[in-house]
Protein backbone atom coordinates (compact mmCIF):
# COMPACT_ATOMS: atom_id res chain seq x y z
CA UNK A 1 0.00 0.00 0.00
CA UNK A 2 2.59 2.63 0.96
CA UNK A 3 4.61 1.53 -2.30
CA UNK A 4 1.38 2.71 -4.05
CA UNK A 5 0.95 5.54 -2.67
CA UNK A 6 4.86 6.47 -3.26
CA UNK A 7 4.56 5.68 -7.18
CA UNK A 8 0.63 7.82 -6.88
CA UNK A 9 2.61 10.76 -5.38
CA UNK A 10 5.83 10.43 -7.66
CA UNK A 11 3.21 10.43 -10.36
CA UNK A 12 1.41 13.76 -9.33
CA UNK A 13 4.84 15.42 -9.08
CA UNK A 14 6.05 14.51 -12.50
CA UNK A 15 2.75 15.67 -13.99
CA UNK A 16 2.61 19.02 -12.20
CA UNK A 17 4.93 21.57 -13.26
CA UNK A 18 5.73 25.38 -12.70
CA UNK A 19 6.33 27.79 -15.37
CA UNK A 20 6.78 31.47 -15.88
CA UNK A 21 4.83 34.26 -17.97
CA UNK A 22 6.02 37.41 -18.99
CA UNK A 23 5.12 40.67 -21.59
CA UNK A 24 7.23 42.89 -23.07
CA UNK A 25 6.59 45.96 -25.26
CA UNK A 26 9.62 45.85 -27.63
CA UNK A 27 9.53 49.44 -28.96
CA UNK A 28 8.56 48.79 -33.19
CA UNK A 29 10.00 46.08 -34.24
CA UNK A 30 9.42 46.49 -38.03
CA UNK A 31 10.56 44.45 -41.03
CA UNK A 32 12.13 45.91 -44.47
CA UNK A 33 8.81 45.87 -46.46
CA UNK A 34 7.47 49.07 -46.93
CA UNK A 35 3.52 48.92 -46.16
CA UNK A 36 1.73 51.88 -46.39
CA UNK A 37 0.84 51.75 -42.35
CA UNK A 38 4.44 51.93 -41.40
CA UNK A 39 5.78 54.78 -38.74
CA UNK A 40 8.21 57.51 -41.10
CA UNK A 41 11.47 56.60 -39.48
CA UNK A 42 10.66 52.79 -40.18
CA UNK A 43 10.28 53.47 -43.61
CA UNK A 44 12.99 50.65 -45.11
CA UNK A 45 16.44 52.07 -46.94
CA UNK A 46 15.20 55.96 -46.58
CA UNK A 47 17.67 58.61 -44.57
CA UNK A 48 16.55 57.09 -41.28
CA UNK A 49 18.63 54.58 -41.90
CA UNK A 50 16.03 51.73 -41.44
CA UNK A 51 18.27 49.28 -43.08
CA UNK A 52 19.36 45.32 -43.65
CA UNK A 53 22.20 46.40 -40.70
CA UNK A 54 19.88 48.36 -38.19
CA UNK A 55 16.92 45.77 -38.65
CA UNK A 56 19.48 42.93 -37.77
CA UNK A 57 21.08 44.77 -34.42
CA UNK A 58 17.30 45.47 -33.57
CA UNK A 59 16.12 41.53 -34.03
CA UNK A 60 18.97 39.98 -32.44
CA UNK A 61 19.03 42.62 -29.03
CA UNK A 62 15.22 41.39 -28.79
CA UNK A 63 16.47 37.81 -29.19
CA UNK A 64 19.25 38.34 -26.42
CA UNK A 65 16.49 39.54 -24.10
CA UNK A 66 13.90 36.80 -25.03
CA UNK A 67 16.96 34.33 -24.56
CA UNK A 68 17.81 36.02 -20.99
CA UNK A 69 14.65 36.17 -19.66
CA UNK A 70 13.92 32.50 -20.63
CA UNK A 71 9.95 32.61 -19.77
CA UNK A 72 7.35 30.26 -20.53
CA UNK A 73 5.26 31.95 -22.11
CA UNK A 74 6.34 35.99 -23.40
CA UNK A 75 3.33 38.09 -24.57
CA UNK A 76 5.21 41.02 -26.96
CA UNK A 77 3.50 44.82 -28.52
CA UNK A 78 4.81 46.28 -31.28
CA UNK A 79 4.89 43.22 -33.36
CA UNK A 80 4.65 45.05 -36.90
CA UNK A 81 3.95 41.36 -39.10
CA UNK A 82 3.10 37.67 -38.14
CA UNK A 83 6.21 37.10 -40.43
CA UNK A 84 8.51 39.42 -37.82
CA UNK A 85 6.59 36.75 -35.09
CA UNK A 86 7.48 33.72 -37.42
CA UNK A 87 11.09 35.08 -37.67
CA UNK A 88 11.28 35.15 -34.10
CA UNK A 89 10.02 31.32 -33.39
CA UNK A 90 12.56 30.66 -35.95
CA UNK A 91 15.72 32.43 -33.91
CA UNK A 92 14.59 31.09 -30.42
CA UNK A 93 14.14 27.40 -30.95
CA UNK A 94 13.25 26.87 -27.33
CA UNK A 95 9.69 28.14 -27.92
CA UNK A 96 7.42 25.78 -30.05
CA UNK A 97 4.46 27.99 -30.79
CA UNK A 98 2.83 31.64 -31.23
CA UNK A 99 0.32 33.35 -32.10
CA UNK A 100 -0.16 37.29 -33.67
CA UNK A 101 -3.11 39.53 -34.24
CA UNK A 102 -3.02 43.03 -36.25
CA UNK A 103 -5.71 45.01 -37.44
CA UNK A 104 -5.00 45.36 -41.25
CA UNK A 105 -4.46 49.31 -41.27
CA UNK A 106 -2.69 49.62 -38.05
CA UNK A 107 1.12 49.86 -37.92
CA UNK A 108 1.95 47.39 -35.00
CA UNK A 109 0.34 44.46 -33.66
CA UNK A 110 0.45 41.84 -30.71
CA UNK A 111 1.82 38.58 -30.28
CA UNK A 112 2.67 35.46 -28.40
CA UNK A 113 5.46 33.17 -28.23
CA UNK A 114 4.98 29.72 -26.12
CA UNK A 115 6.88 26.76 -25.46
CA UNK A 116 3.44 25.50 -23.80
CA UNK A 117 0.82 24.43 -25.98
CA UNK A 118 -1.35 27.02 -27.94
CA UNK A 119 -5.08 25.47 -28.25
CA UNK A 120 -6.87 28.93 -29.66
CA UNK A 121 -7.07 32.38 -30.66
CA UNK A 122 -9.68 34.89 -30.81
CA UNK A 123 -9.82 38.31 -31.10
CA UNK A 124 -11.66 41.07 -28.89
CA UNK A 125 -12.34 43.59 -31.83
CA UNK A 126 -12.04 47.23 -30.34
CA UNK A 127 -13.22 50.05 -33.39
CA UNK A 128 -13.43 53.27 -33.29
CA UNK A 129 -14.65 55.67 -36.04
CA UNK A 130 -11.60 57.88 -36.73
CA UNK A 131 -8.77 55.92 -35.10
CA UNK A 132 -7.29 52.59 -35.90
CA UNK A 133 -5.44 50.48 -32.91
CA UNK A 134 -5.08 47.33 -32.10
CA UNK A 135 -7.44 44.09 -30.94
CA UNK A 136 -6.88 41.87 -27.82
CA UNK A 137 -5.27 38.80 -28.09
CA UNK A 138 -6.95 35.93 -26.21
CA UNK A 139 -5.02 32.81 -26.57
CA UNK A 140 -5.79 29.92 -24.81
CA UNK A 141 -2.85 27.54 -23.44
CA UNK A 142 -2.63 23.92 -21.90
CA UNK A 143 -0.15 22.08 -19.76
CA UNK A 144 -0.91 18.80 -18.16
CA UNK A 145 -4.57 19.03 -19.50
CA UNK A 146 -5.64 22.15 -18.17
CA UNK A 147 -6.25 25.22 -19.90
CA UNK A 148 -6.01 28.95 -19.03
CA UNK A 149 -6.12 32.20 -20.83
CA UNK A 150 -4.17 34.87 -21.49
CA UNK A 151 -5.56 38.22 -22.72
CA UNK A 152 -2.04 40.62 -24.25
CA UNK A 153 -3.47 44.42 -24.38
CA UNK A 154 -2.32 46.92 -26.14
CA UNK A 155 -4.55 49.63 -25.51
CA UNK A 156 -4.27 53.36 -27.22
CA UNK A 157 -1.87 56.17 -25.74
CA UNK A 158 -2.28 58.85 -23.47
CA UNK A 159 -2.60 61.12 -26.55
CA UNK A 160 -6.42 60.49 -26.12
CA UNK A 161 -8.73 60.66 -23.43
CA UNK A 162 -9.38 58.16 -21.04
CA UNK A 163 -12.91 57.26 -22.63
CA UNK A 164 -10.60 55.49 -25.29
CA UNK A 165 -8.98 53.05 -22.77
CA UNK A 166 -12.31 52.46 -20.84
CA UNK A 167 -13.74 51.05 -23.78
CA UNK A 168 -10.79 48.70 -24.20
CA UNK A 169 -10.95 47.88 -20.47
CA UNK A 170 -14.91 47.51 -21.00
CA UNK A 171 -14.78 44.83 -23.91
CA UNK A 172 -12.20 43.12 -21.95
CA UNK A 173 -14.42 43.00 -18.59
CA UNK A 174 -17.42 41.58 -20.54
CA UNK A 175 -15.39 39.21 -21.85
CA UNK A 176 -13.70 37.84 -18.62
CA UNK A 177 -17.11 38.04 -16.77
CA UNK A 178 -18.50 35.12 -19.09
CA UNK A 179 -16.18 32.60 -17.84
CA UNK A 180 -16.58 30.64 -14.83
CA UNK A 181 -15.92 31.67 -11.76
CA UNK A 182 -12.86 29.12 -11.41
CA UNK A 183 -11.42 29.54 -14.29
CA UNK A 184 -7.73 30.57 -14.75
CA UNK A 185 -7.13 33.60 -16.67
CA UNK A 186 -4.02 36.37 -16.70
CA UNK A 187 -4.76 39.87 -18.26
CA UNK A 188 -1.83 41.22 -19.31
CA UNK A 189 0.38 43.88 -21.60
CA UNK A 190 0.75 47.31 -22.66
CA UNK A 191 -2.34 49.27 -20.83
CA UNK A 192 -0.58 52.52 -21.39
CA UNK A 193 -2.04 53.03 -17.77
CA UNK A 194 -0.40 52.75 -14.70
CA UNK A 195 -1.62 50.39 -11.89
CA UNK A 196 -2.89 53.55 -9.80
CA UNK A 197 -4.29 55.72 -12.50
CA UNK A 198 -7.69 56.56 -10.35
CA UNK A 199 -5.06 58.27 -7.78
CA UNK A 200 -3.42 60.71 -10.43
CA UNK A 201 -6.06 60.66 -12.94
CA UNK A 202 -6.91 63.64 -11.82
CA UNK A 203 -4.19 66.04 -12.37
CA UNK A 204 -4.34 65.37 -16.20
CA UNK A 205 -7.34 67.51 -16.89
CA UNK A 206 -6.66 66.42 -21.22
CA UNK A 207 -7.06 62.73 -19.82
CA UNK A 208 -9.44 62.96 -17.64
CA UNK A 209 -12.76 63.25 -19.70
CA UNK A 210 -14.96 60.29 -17.45
CA UNK A 211 -15.16 61.96 -14.34
CA UNK A 212 -12.04 60.35 -12.32
CA UNK A 213 -13.07 56.60 -13.73
CA UNK A 214 -10.46 54.82 -15.07
CA UNK A 215 -10.30 51.64 -17.33
CA UNK A 216 -7.38 49.63 -15.39
CA UNK A 217 -8.69 50.32 -12.03
CA UNK A 218 -12.65 51.15 -11.78
CA UNK A 219 -13.88 49.09 -15.01
CA UNK A 220 -11.53 45.63 -14.36
CA UNK A 221 -12.04 46.16 -10.86
CA UNK A 222 -8.25 45.98 -9.54
CA UNK A 223 -10.04 48.75 -7.28
CA UNK A 224 -12.91 49.06 -4.95
CA UNK A 225 -14.23 51.47 -2.74
CA UNK A 226 -11.50 53.58 -3.87
CA UNK A 227 -8.42 51.46 -2.98
CA UNK A 228 -6.21 48.60 -4.24
CA UNK A 229 -7.84 44.90 -4.38
CA UNK A 230 -5.70 43.08 -1.75
CA UNK A 231 -4.76 39.38 -1.93
CA UNK A 232 -7.60 38.96 0.82
CA UNK A 233 -10.30 40.35 -1.20
CA UNK A 234 -9.50 37.75 -3.64
CA UNK A 235 -11.10 34.99 -2.08
CA UNK A 236 -14.25 37.22 -0.39
CA UNK A 237 -15.63 39.34 -2.58
CA UNK A 238 -19.12 38.45 -4.67
CA UNK A 239 -18.02 40.30 -7.49
CA UNK A 240 -15.40 39.40 -10.03
CA UNK A 241 -12.14 41.43 -8.71
CA UNK A 242 -8.24 41.21 -10.45
CA UNK A 243 -5.19 41.66 -8.60
CA UNK A 244 -2.61 43.97 -10.09
CA UNK A 245 1.08 42.20 -9.21
CA UNK A 246 2.51 45.91 -9.07
CA UNK A 247 1.32 45.32 -5.28
CA UNK A 248 3.96 42.81 -5.15
CA UNK A 249 6.59 45.22 -5.30
CA UNK A 250 8.14 47.79 -2.48
CA UNK A 251 6.68 51.36 -4.44
CA UNK A 252 10.23 52.42 -5.55
CA UNK A 253 10.28 49.18 -7.23
CA UNK A 254 7.16 49.45 -9.37
CA UNK A 255 8.38 50.99 -13.11
CA UNK A 256 8.55 49.40 -16.35
CA UNK A 257 9.03 52.95 -18.27
CA UNK A 258 10.23 56.40 -17.40
CA UNK A 259 8.22 59.01 -18.57
CA UNK A 260 10.33 62.26 -18.03
CA UNK A 261 12.62 61.30 -15.71
CA UNK A 262 9.54 59.48 -13.49
CA UNK A 263 8.67 55.78 -12.99
CA UNK A 264 5.49 55.02 -14.34
CA UNK A 265 3.46 51.31 -15.12
CA UNK A 266 2.13 50.90 -18.49
CA UNK A 267 2.87 47.45 -18.44
CA UNK A 268 0.68 45.28 -16.16
CA UNK A 269 0.12 41.82 -14.71
CA UNK A 270 -3.30 41.38 -13.90
CA UNK A 271 -4.80 37.87 -12.03
CA UNK A 272 -8.04 36.52 -11.99
CA UNK A 273 -9.52 35.11 -8.25
CA UNK A 274 -9.27 32.02 -9.93
CA UNK A 275 -4.75 32.29 -9.36
CA UNK A 276 -5.91 31.93 -5.54
CA UNK A 277 -8.41 29.64 -5.79
CA UNK A 278 -5.58 26.43 -5.21
CA UNK A 279 -7.56 24.28 -7.52
CA UNK A 280 -5.82 24.04 -10.99
CA UNK A 281 -3.13 26.88 -11.38
CA UNK A 282 -2.07 29.02 -8.93
CA UNK A 283 0.03 32.49 -9.03
CA UNK A 284 3.27 32.04 -6.31
CA UNK A 285 3.25 34.85 -4.00
CA UNK A 286 5.86 37.52 -4.79
CA UNK A 287 7.55 36.12 -7.56
CA UNK A 288 6.43 38.76 -10.14
CA UNK A 289 9.59 41.41 -10.53
CA UNK A 290 11.14 43.61 -13.64
CA UNK A 291 13.83 42.27 -15.72
CA UNK A 292 16.04 44.89 -15.90
CA UNK A 293 19.80 43.57 -16.11
CA UNK A 294 22.49 46.15 -16.65
CA UNK A 295 22.16 45.87 -20.20
CA UNK A 296 18.40 47.26 -20.04
CA UNK A 297 18.97 49.36 -17.47
CA UNK A 298 21.78 51.42 -16.31
CA UNK A 299 22.22 54.55 -14.15
CA UNK A 300 18.23 55.03 -13.59
CA UNK A 301 18.09 55.01 -17.46
CA UNK A 302 16.15 52.70 -19.96
CA UNK A 303 18.49 51.61 -22.35
CA UNK A 304 15.82 52.07 -25.19
CA UNK A 305 16.22 51.59 -29.12
CA UNK A 306 18.19 54.79 -30.24
CA UNK A 307 16.80 56.99 -32.53
CA UNK A 308 18.03 61.05 -33.05
CA UNK A 309 17.09 63.47 -35.42
CA UNK A 310 14.72 60.93 -36.91
CA UNK A 311 17.76 58.99 -37.92
CA UNK A 312 18.14 55.18 -35.95
CA UNK A 313 21.48 54.77 -34.42
CA UNK A 314 21.75 50.95 -34.42
CA UNK A 315 21.86 50.68 -30.83
CA UNK A 316 19.57 49.86 -27.74
CA UNK A 317 16.59 47.79 -26.53
CA UNK A 318 13.02 49.20 -25.91
CA UNK A 319 11.80 52.03 -23.97
CA UNK A 320 9.80 49.36 -21.72
CA UNK A 321 11.69 46.61 -19.65
CA UNK A 322 9.97 43.07 -19.45
CA UNK A 323 7.89 42.18 -16.54
CA UNK A 324 7.50 38.25 -15.08
CA UNK A 325 5.69 36.06 -13.24
CA UNK A 326 5.53 32.28 -11.77
CA UNK A 327 2.46 30.16 -11.62
CA UNK A 328 2.00 26.56 -10.45
CA UNK A 329 -0.17 23.00 -11.24
CA UNK A 330 1.56 21.76 -8.12
CA UNK A 331 -0.94 21.65 -5.12
CA UNK A 332 2.47 22.03 -2.69
CA UNK A 333 3.01 25.68 -4.55
CA UNK A 334 -0.24 26.77 -4.34
CA UNK A 335 -1.10 29.67 -2.72
CA UNK A 336 -1.49 29.12 0.98
CA UNK A 337 -3.88 32.41 0.85
CA UNK A 338 -5.89 31.16 4.31
CA UNK A 339 -2.58 31.15 5.95
CA UNK A 340 -1.69 34.29 4.85
CA UNK A 341 -4.66 35.91 5.95
CA UNK A 342 -4.84 34.28 9.59
CA UNK A 343 -0.90 35.74 10.27
CA UNK A 344 -0.78 37.31 13.03
CA UNK A 345 0.25 40.92 12.71
CA UNK A 346 2.00 42.76 15.31
CA UNK A 347 5.25 44.51 13.90
CA UNK A 348 5.17 47.84 12.17
CA UNK A 349 7.48 46.23 9.50
CA UNK A 350 4.44 43.68 8.56
CA UNK A 351 2.15 46.93 7.60
CA UNK A 352 5.02 47.52 4.71
CA UNK A 353 3.59 44.26 3.62
CA UNK A 354 0.01 45.31 3.47
CA UNK A 355 -2.14 47.17 1.21
CA UNK A 356 -4.90 46.50 3.92
CA UNK A 357 -5.85 45.09 6.92
CA UNK A 358 -8.19 42.65 7.24
CA UNK A 359 -8.86 43.37 10.57
CA UNK A 360 -7.79 45.52 13.37
CA UNK A 361 -4.44 44.82 14.68
CA UNK A 362 -2.55 45.39 17.89
CA UNK A 363 0.76 47.18 18.09
CA UNK A 364 2.45 46.60 21.47
CA UNK A 365 4.79 49.65 23.00
CA UNK A 366 5.47 51.53 20.24
CA UNK A 367 7.27 54.75 20.40
CA UNK A 368 6.61 58.33 20.10
CA UNK A 369 9.88 59.22 18.60
CA UNK A 370 8.90 62.28 16.89
CA UNK A 371 5.48 64.77 17.12
CA UNK A 372 4.77 67.91 15.39
CA UNK A 373 1.11 69.24 15.54
CA UNK A 374 -0.87 66.33 14.91
CA UNK A 375 1.57 64.51 13.00
CA UNK A 376 3.75 61.60 14.92
CA UNK A 377 6.17 58.87 13.65
CA UNK A 378 6.11 56.01 16.25
CA UNK A 379 8.90 52.92 16.12
CA UNK A 380 9.02 49.72 17.99
CA UNK A 381 12.53 48.47 19.70
CA UNK A 382 14.18 46.36 16.43
CA UNK A 383 12.04 47.08 13.70
CA UNK A 384 10.56 49.92 11.74
CA UNK A 385 9.47 53.25 11.91
CA UNK A 386 5.73 54.65 10.52
CA UNK A 387 3.87 57.81 9.80
CA UNK A 388 0.52 58.67 11.69
CA UNK A 389 -1.16 61.30 9.20
CA UNK A 390 -3.25 64.15 10.85
CA UNK A 391 -4.29 62.32 13.44
CA UNK A 392 -1.74 62.21 16.62
CA UNK A 393 -3.19 64.62 18.52
CA UNK A 394 -3.31 62.68 21.87
CA UNK A 395 0.37 61.14 21.17
CA UNK A 396 3.51 62.56 23.01
CA UNK A 397 6.94 62.64 21.83
CA UNK A 398 9.20 60.22 23.86
CA UNK A 399 6.25 57.80 25.42
CA UNK A 400 5.34 54.37 25.18
CA UNK A 401 1.92 53.19 23.75
CA UNK A 402 -0.28 49.99 22.70
CA UNK A 403 -2.03 50.70 19.88
CA UNK A 404 -5.10 49.36 18.17
CA UNK A 405 -4.28 50.21 14.11
CA UNK A 406 -7.53 49.96 11.42
CA UNK A 407 -6.46 51.67 8.76
CA UNK A 408 -3.01 52.28 6.62
CA UNK A 409 -2.72 53.94 3.38
CA UNK A 410 0.06 54.03 0.93
CA UNK A 411 0.45 57.18 -0.02
CA UNK A 412 2.16 57.56 -3.58
CA UNK A 413 4.75 55.34 -1.38
CA UNK A 414 4.74 56.55 1.87
CA UNK A 415 3.11 54.37 4.06
CA UNK A 416 0.75 55.37 6.66
CA UNK A 417 -1.32 54.34 9.51
CA UNK A 418 -5.00 56.49 8.92
CA UNK A 419 -6.93 55.15 11.66
CA UNK A 420 -6.13 53.92 15.40
CA UNK A 421 -6.90 54.20 18.63
CA UNK A 422 -4.70 53.57 22.15
CA UNK A 423 -5.23 51.02 23.99
CA UNK A 424 -2.65 51.20 26.48
CA UNK A 425 -0.61 54.09 28.20
CA UNK A 426 3.09 52.45 29.29
CA UNK A 427 4.58 55.79 30.12
CA UNK A 428 7.93 57.49 29.14
CA UNK A 429 10.47 56.05 27.55
CA UNK A 430 13.57 57.87 28.44
CA UNK A 431 16.27 57.11 25.70
CA UNK A 432 13.45 57.54 22.83
CA UNK A 433 16.33 59.51 20.59
CA UNK A 434 18.40 56.18 20.56
CA UNK A 435 15.56 55.43 17.97
CA UNK A 436 17.07 57.98 15.64
CA UNK A 437 19.60 56.91 12.52
CA UNK A 438 22.96 58.54 11.75
CA UNK A 439 23.12 59.31 7.98
CA UNK A 440 26.84 58.21 8.22
CA UNK A 441 25.87 54.53 9.21
CA UNK A 442 22.82 53.81 7.03
CA UNK A 443 21.84 54.61 3.45
CA UNK A 444 19.57 57.01 3.29
CA UNK A 445 18.36 56.05 -0.17
CA UNK A 446 17.72 52.92 0.97
CA UNK A 447 13.32 52.22 0.36
CA UNK A 448 13.75 50.94 3.97
CA UNK A 449 14.55 53.56 5.64
CA UNK A 450 11.24 55.52 4.89
CA UNK A 451 9.43 56.81 7.66
CA UNK A 452 13.19 57.06 9.91
CA UNK A 453 14.46 59.82 11.75
CA UNK A 454 17.57 60.98 10.51
CA UNK A 455 19.75 62.72 13.34
CA UNK A 456 22.09 66.03 12.56
CA UNK A 457 21.77 66.20 8.50
CA UNK A 458 23.76 68.39 7.78
CA UNK A 459 24.58 69.04 3.35
CA UNK A 460 24.05 72.39 1.63
CA UNK A 461 20.74 73.38 0.48
CA UNK A 462 20.11 74.42 -3.17
CA UNK A 463 17.05 75.25 -5.34
CA UNK A 464 14.92 72.45 -2.97
CA UNK A 465 17.39 70.32 -2.63
CA UNK A 466 19.97 69.02 -0.06
CA UNK A 467 23.25 67.96 -1.61
CA UNK A 468 25.12 64.84 0.51
CA UNK A 469 28.12 63.73 0.01
CA UNK A 470 26.50 60.50 -1.44
CA UNK A 471 23.84 62.85 -3.90
CA UNK A 472 21.12 64.65 -3.48
CA UNK A 473 17.68 64.90 -1.87
CA UNK A 474 14.93 67.13 -1.83
CA UNK A 475 13.42 69.02 0.85
CA UNK A 476 10.06 69.31 1.19
CA UNK A 477 7.73 71.67 3.49
CA UNK A 478 4.12 72.41 3.32
CA UNK A 479 4.40 76.11 4.15
CA UNK A 480 7.59 77.77 1.81
CA UNK A 481 8.53 79.84 4.84
CA UNK A 482 9.69 76.74 6.75
CA UNK A 483 12.22 75.86 4.07
CA UNK A 484 16.00 76.74 4.20
CA UNK A 485 17.94 80.08 2.79
CA UNK A 486 19.39 79.52 -0.39
CA UNK A 487 22.83 78.35 -0.91
CA UNK A 488 23.73 77.35 2.73
CA UNK A 489 25.14 74.88 4.71
CA UNK A 490 22.56 74.07 7.17
CA UNK A 491 21.89 71.09 9.79
CA UNK A 492 18.62 69.47 10.38
CA UNK A 493 19.19 68.39 13.89
CA UNK A 494 15.91 65.81 12.97
CA UNK A 495 14.82 65.11 9.70
CA UNK A 496 11.61 63.29 8.72
CA UNK A 497 13.36 60.29 6.01
CA UNK A 498 9.96 60.57 3.79
CA UNK A 499 8.91 59.18 0.08
CA UNK A 500 6.55 61.17 -2.45
CA UNK A 501 6.05 59.40 -6.03
CA UNK A 502 9.74 58.31 -6.88
CA UNK A 503 11.90 60.30 -4.90
CA UNK A 504 12.63 60.44 -1.17
CA UNK A 505 12.54 63.86 0.69
CA UNK A 506 13.32 65.52 3.68
CA UNK A 507 9.78 66.89 5.30
CA UNK A 508 9.94 69.77 6.89
CA UNK A 509 6.76 69.72 9.35
CA UNK A 510 7.56 73.18 11.12
CA UNK A 511 10.83 76.09 11.00
CA UNK A 512 11.98 74.70 13.80
CA UNK A 513 13.49 71.72 11.36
Amino acid sequence: MQKLLLIIFLGISLYAKQFTVASYNVENLFDLTHDKSDYKEYIPNTKSNWNKKTFEIKLNNLIKVLNDLDADIIALQEIESKELMKLLLKKTPKYKYYSFDKYENSSVGIGFLSKIKIVSNNSLNIRFSKKTYRPILETTFEIKNIQFKIFNNHWPSKRVAESYRIKYAKNLFDRVNNLPRDYDYILLGDFNSNYNEFETIYKEPKLNNANGITGINQVLNTTIEKRFVSLNDMLERDERVHYNLWLDLDFNERFSNKYKGKNTTPDNIILSPALFDNKKISYLLDSFYVFKPEYLYKNKKILRWEIKNKTHKGDGFSDHLPIIAKFSTKKIERNPLKEYQNLEINKISQLYEKVKLQEKIELNDVIVIYKKGNNAIIKQKDDRAIYLYNNAKDLKEGFSYDLEVSKIKDYFGLKEIIEFKIKKYNGKYLDYESFYLSQEKIDIFNFKNQNEIIKNLKGYYKKGYLYLDKGKIRVYALKKENLPKENKNIVIPKAHLSYYKDQFQILLHEKID
